[in-house]
């Protein structure tokens, strides 16, 4: 049953990361074809659950992926990512959430194959 999970999961996080790429690249482009931007851009740490070189490879590589955002530096520890954020300083705590339980939590079952990554 496991693999089925794997397989589920995986195509979960394929969705979810096309319909984030959408989402966020057309309110990338908003920004910046309307007359006053709406970008304060803002460093966040993000807290990860994610532990394993592949976990976390995915995990940095996708927010790296979605436009308004980038993975820059992964803590020595391996517990924190540093994510520059175009929109973070509107909401820093709810960028965090979404990251964490968007991407991280998809990454996680993906990786693992159970429901409570």
């Amino acid at each position: 049953m496991k693999p089925v999970l794997r397989l589920y999961y995986s195509l979960n996080l394929f969705v979810f990361f096309i319909k984030e790429l959408f989402v966020s690249s057309l309110r990338v482009a908003w920004d910046v074809i309307t007359p006053d931007m709406k970008a304060r851009p803002r460093l966040i740490v993000v807290p990860l659950d994610a532990k394993t070189d592949m976990e976390l490879m995915l995990t940095a590589n996708i927010i790296s992926l979605t436009p308004g955002t980038l993975s820059i530096d992964l803590s020595a520890d391996r517990s924190e990512l540093l994510v520059h954020s175009m929109f973070g300083a509107e909401d820093p705590e709810g960028e965090i959430a979404a990251m964490k339980h968007g991407i991280e939590r998809r990454v996680l079952r993906a990786t693992r194959g159970t429901h409570h990554a």
